[in-house]
């Protein structure tokens, strides 16, 4: 009985892991889903950042302001949201606070800017 309960707390864990990591995508999967029609590109970074380089595309919401949310309530609900900051922390918190508003395609870049860079992405300006 006990180890079937362990099994079972390991299934659950290990999904919500999984539920998880399909939220938070690399810079290949990220650059896949951009090319997805309709999907909304996101630059939480403030509006110095996104002036030195930027992923194209990208609409600039800068998660630090006042309002970031009224402004991502104006996007789709309905098609993909693709969200990216810097290193991936403030995107991955914009993440959970659109998630909760209600966006069920929202996604945000592993590693952020600084990954896409890495890994030899193309950068606008």
């Amino acid at each position: 009985m006990v180890r079937k309960l362990l099994v079972l707390f390991a299934t659950i864990a290990l999904a919500g892991l999984c539920h998880a990591q399909a939220d938070r995508l690399d810079a290949a999967n990220f650059n896949k889903m951009t090319m997805v029609p309709g999907a909304q590109l996101v630059d939480v970074r403030t509006p110095a950042e996104f002036e030195k380089g930027h992923i194209q595309g990208a609409r600039n919401i800068d998660w630090l302001e006042d309002g970031f949310m009224a402004q991502a309530g104006k996007l789709d609900r309905s098609k993909p949201v693709l969200l990216y900051c810097a290193a991936g922390g403030r995107s991955e918190e914009a993440l959970a606070a659109m998630k909760k508003a209600g966006f069920t395609q929202a996604m945000d870049l592993k590693d952020g800017f600084n990954g896409w860079k890495r890994a030899n992405m193309p950068v606008a300006k």
